[in-house]
């Protein structure tokens, strides 16, 4: 019994950490890729927000106009932006997924080098997350 509470209690310790690794390094590709138009705190007033055509996106309230459940798999795909979906009109924001992909296919091959940037999209999209 208490070798079953001593694994349980490491391997929740193990998935604490990795969640805050993971935030970490959202936050970090965040910070580096988005918040120059997002703003810090995903607002959509960013420095450079004034300069665009359209306002970027409030990140904080994705949840909210979702009926409360955040859309992780629509978030992805748009950062990520390599495929087309046109029910959501025209892209205003890079296409991060092929921005991201040269660098780490030359750091990483081709197969690796894809796996690298959708984990860094995944990231980005769970900090988005913790924006709500």
């Amino acid at each position: 019994m208490k070798l079953h509470f001593i694994a349980a209690a490491l391997a929740n310790a193990t998935c604490n950490s990795a969640i805050a690794q993971e935030m970490s390094y959202g936050q970090a590709e965040y910070l580096n890729s988005c918040a120059v138009c997002h703003g810090l705190e995903g607002k959509g007033d960013g420095p450079l927000a004034d300069e665009l055509l359209k306002r970027p996106a409030d990140l904080t309230r994705l949840s909210k106009r979702n009926g409360g459940e955040f859309p992780y798999w629509l978030v992805f795909a748009t950062i990520d932006g390599r495929s087309i979906v046109p029910e959501h009109g025209d892209r205003e924001m890079p296409v991060w997924g092929r921005q991201f992909l040269p660098d780490d296919a030359k750091k990483y091959g081709p197969k690796a080098g894809e796996s690298v940037t959708e984990e860094r999209i995944h990231n980005l999209a769970g900090y988005v997350q913790t924006l709500q």
